[in-house]
Parts: structure tokens; sequence; C-alpha cells
């Protein structure tokens, strides 16, 4: 249960109120933003929020379990503070959101709604919708390890123990042909053969993609030059000359740590557990003795 201010609760229960809505955006890497929809900033707590931004939000769900509830935030890319390149970036995935209902004519008056987490946005035609989760979605993650048959380490972590860079596991291109957000070809990296990359991370270096990275979906050589697809689409669109950093991938089977980085001895799955296909066999007959006494194997 929530307690009122006195001066909030006595706003409330009159005939004519000024309430606003804001929301306090904290991103994974500390930066701080706020925004209301008044048609004015208003500043709580020595905070700035900024008005004006096109920012709205759906209705909201909750329920007395532990069930995940939540909403979203809509609003167009009209804020400086909040770009399509940013999003494109993931500097908002995960960000923490706490809501407020203020009286604007009084800003004292404040209560805090509630709090969530940044989930999926998505963008189109300068807008975007982002998923606020609330923080019982925390209790809806993995924890811990999993019983299976593939590694659950990531290549180069410190379970794994691969030093990726190494020259062996890494390489430096530069795009000499553009296809599209998810496909170009790169040259300097001649010496690797094909596949060594997929799976890996792609790390831009220059160009409107300077520090930003994505997964190569595959990794092809085509007349010495590296053909990548990307999983993801780039923040922006790659061009001829920007330079980029890939790492070697791995599928996280035991075949490949042990033949392609012959690291087996780390490998982090159970490669031996029986498979569905042995778990629901049925015993088989074998061809009758001469005793006629059927033999089950």
């Amino acid at each position: 249960m929530k307690m009122l201010d006195a001066g909030l609760a006595s706003h409330l229960a009159g005939h004519v109120t000024t309430l606003a809505n804001c929301w306090r955006l904290t991103r994974r890497d500390g930066t701080v933003l706020g925004f209301t929809d008044h048609d004015r900033p208003l500043i709580l707590a020595g905070q700035t929020y900024a008005a004006a931004t096109g920012l709205g939000t759906s209705e909201s769900v909750a329920s007395a379990d532990l069930s995940v509830g939540g909403g979203e935030i809509l609003g167009a890319l009209s804020s400086a503070a909040i770009t399509d390149a940013d999003i494109a970036r993931g500097l908002y995935d995960g960000a923490t959101i706490d809501v407020f209902l203020v009286n604007w004519a009084d800003v004292s008056q404040i209560l805090h709604e509630r709090s969530g987490v940044i989930g999926e946005v998505t963008r189109r035609d300068g807008a975007f919708v982002a998923e606020v989760r609330s923080l019982s979605a925390a209790l809806d993650q993995e924890r811990g390890r999993i019983y299976q048959h593939r590694c659950d380490a990531d290549l180069g972590d410190a379970r794994c123990g691969i030093d990726l860079t190494l020259a062996t596991y890494r390489g430096s291109g530069t795009i000499v042909a553009v296809a599209s957000r998810t496909r170009f070809s790169a040259g300097g990296l001649g010496s690797f053969a094909a596949g060594w990359f997929q799976r890996g991370r792609l790390d831009f270096a220059s160009g409107a993609n300077a520090g930003t990275s994505v997964e190569v979906k595959l990794h092809q050589v085509d007349d010495g030059l590296a053909q990548f697809d990307l999983w993801q689409p780039a923040a922006a669109i790659p061009a001829v000359g920007d330079a980029f950093t890939v790492t070697a991938g791995c599928d996280k089977l035991i075949d490949t740590c042990d033949q392609r980085f012959a690291n087996a001895v780390n490998f982090r799955g159970f490669p031996h557990i029986p498979g569905s296909d042995y778990l629901l066999a049925h015993p088989a007959l074998t061809a009758l003795p001469s005793d006629g006494k059927a033999l089950v194997s």
C-alpha cells in the first residue's frame, strides 16, 4: 500500500486537479533522463523533466502475485536526448524507469507510482515503443546453470579461458562493398577460413557505427574477400572504408571446442548425457533361438 502525501491527498480530493506524469529513466551507463507529459519542464529533486517530448504511456498491468506485469512507453523521436541511433545501439536496453504522479502547481506533492525495467524497444517511422517490465521480471530470468549438451560459457570469458586478443582468433578488416545494413564485404581478412568468424562478434571501429557491436550470422569467403551477414541490422548503414575488428565464433559443441580451440578441458557443457531418443527407446526383440524363447536386447 502506498501512503499519499497529505497535500497530494487533499489535492486529489478536490474538484479540480493539476496533475502530470513524470518518468525518470536511468540507463546502465549511469545517464539519468527525465520526461513529463506536462506542457512545461518540471524540476523534481534537482532533476529536470523535459516537456514536449512526445512521450506517453499505455495501460499498465499489475497483479498481486509475482507474475510479470508492466506496460509500454510510446513516443516520437523528437527529443534530443532520445535518438534513433542511441536506441539502435542498445543504450536503453535494461534501463530502469521510475514513474511519478506530481501536482505541477506544487511539485512537492509527488507520488512514486512504480518502477520497472525497459525491455524490448521497437522503432518505426520516426517513433518508438518501449516495453516496460515490472521488477518481478528479474525472477523470471535464468539463474545458475542448465544441464545441457552445449557449453554455457561465452567464448573468451574466464570460464572458457580462450584469449580472443590473440591474432589466431581476432582480425581487423575494412568494408569494401555494402549490400544492406546486415550484409557487406570486407578486405584484410584473407588469412581466415570461411566460417571462422561465424557466431563471433564484430566491433565497428570507425564510421557511423563506431563503438557498436553485432553478432555475425554467416562468414563466407569469395575471391579473397570476407562476406559477412549479421544477425541484427547495424545501427546505421555501413559505408565503404569503415574499419572493424571481428573475433572468432563458437557453436558451443564439444567437437568444436576440442578440434578448433583445443580447449575441451574447459568445456562447460554435458556432452555425454543421454538424449530423448535413448530415453524413449523400447526393448527390441532379437531372432528366436532354438529353444523358441525370445531374447530382449
